[in-house]
């Protein structure tokens, strides 16, 4: 490999072809959050700049990483159970998705925050997952349950798409068993299309932050085959789901303002006033929630897309620039983040969804209330 990559010590073997896994120098010192803090805060000048903030990353990840966990599963919990309980003034249909939406992100949140980063971070006390033989099946879990949260929120912002656009699909499309036939059928080929994973990746856990987890043999790592594999699956997730969700948003927004203009002209010109709409109301709604779990998935999956597909292209032998290993981490963070905020972005934009939360939170505290007058 190179060393314009970045701080990262690769010491790719050259001379023994027999390896069986690709050997990144991971060094047995423990990594643990002192570790980092006294590598930063010391000798450091000697660092370029993106080492700097690599190893600045490194130390914030050691309280994030936890703090996000800690939020990240009640929140989808909370989000699951309130939606379920179909008093969130939404419909049928849409209440699957966004239920959809939010185990997707729970099962991220398990499989590639807790199972994965945390376990990178504090190295340390995790040196047991090296003797699990399980880390390819964990990658085919983790990489569907991330195809999964991706896709529903495509399916999501189709759905809307349908329903605002195409109002002669809508009773077909837009019910509750055309939702359950879509969210089903996109977790069957999620599944399927992530089983290669369980040939490209050995048993072992690698235990360091990259887009491979597992120990990976020499001849995958630089497979025209198998590169050519995994950039497809890069492609697939999420730069169609990029383009599909931008696509999709534009014809949303050219078709109401199209059939916003007409409408307010036609009741104008009927009633001689222009009083307020409530159908134009209601989908205002309808269309804040779209936008804004769309700009929510672009922002936070953008510095993530970006660097795995310039990651492998680069590993196969297009080097034309070199990105530091800051960007992955902070693409990691970030993506991580985005499974996290759905619950927020609901509560804000949901005035129905955030009077169920809030009489769900209330729940406990009355009953400890009442427990302790008796």
């Amino acid at each position: 490999m190179h060393q314009n990559l970045g701080t990262k010590d690769w010491n790719v073997p050259t001379m023994d072809q027999n390896l069986g896994t690709k050997d990144w120098n991971v060094p047995s010192k423990d990594r643990s959050l002192s570790y980092w803090i006294s590598l930063y805060t010391g000798n450091v000048w000697w660092m370029i700049t993106g080492g700097r903030i690599e190893h600045l990353l490194k130390v914030i990840q050691c309280f994030y990483y936890p703090l996000l966990a800690m939020i990240g599963v009640p929140a989808n919990m909370l989000t699951i159970v309130t939606l379920t309980s179909r008093n969130c003034g939404l419909s049928k249909c849409v209440t699957r998705y966004l239920v959809a939406m939010s185990v997707g992100d729970l099962l991220v949140v398990i499989f590639d925050l807790i199972l994965r980063h945390i376990p990178v971070v504090y190295r340390e006390r995790f040196e047991f997952l090296h003797s699990l033989p399980v880390c390819n099946i964990h990658a085919i879990l983790l990489y569907t349950a991330t195809d999964c949260s991706v896709w529903f929120t495509v399916t999501f912002t189709f759905d809307r798409f349908v329903a605002i656009c195409c109002p002669k699909l809508k009773s077909k499309y837009c019910s509750e068993k055309s939702a359950a036939v879509v969210l089903g059928t996109v977790t069957v080929l999620s599944c399927l299309k992530n089983i290669f994973w369980y040939f490209m990746f050995s048993y072992g856990y690698w235990l360091a932050n990259d887009p491979w987890f597992c120990d990976v043999a020499w001849e995958v790592m630089f497979s025209p085959v198998w590169g050519t594999i995994e950039f497809i699956h890069y492609i697939l997730t999420p730069c169609v789901p990029f383009v599909l969700i931008v696509l999709l948003n534009v014809f949303t927004v050219r078709h109401i303002l199209v059939s916003s203009r007409a409408r307010r002209r036609l009741r104008a010109h009927s009633s001689g006033e222009n009083p307020k709409d409530p159908e134009m109301e209601s989908r205002r709604k309808s269309i804040i929630l779209l936008f804004v779990i769309s700009a929510n998935f672009i922002l936070l999956w953008l510095t993530f897309m970006f660097y795995s597909i310039w990651r492998r292209m680069y590993d196969l032998g297009y080097q034309s620039f070199s990105l530091g290993f800051f960007v992955m981490e902070f693409g990691f963070m970030l993506q991580l983040t985005s499974c996290c905020t759905n619950t927020a972005i609901y509560a804000v934009t949901q005035t129905h969804f955030r009077q169920q939360l809030k009489h769900l939170l209330k729940r406990p505290l009355t009953a400890i209330i009442q427990l302790i007058k008796v």
